[in-house]
């Protein structure tokens, strides 16, 4: 029986790293677009 925990416990543990990494990747590709965002609002302002 504790090595059936165990193995669910792995488990749990590789679905909570790969949301974790899933994550990351999610925030960052949103932090490039509000940024590329943010440069055309400032060109647009600048006139260029």
């Amino acid at each position: 029986m504790e090595k059936r925990n165990s193995k669910i416990m792995m488990y749990v543990l590789f679905l909570l790293a790969g949301f974790s990494l899933a994550g990351c990747a999610t925030v960052e590709g949103i932090g490039k677009d509000v940024e590329s965002a943010g440069e055309a609002v400032q060109d647009a302002a600048d006139g260029d």
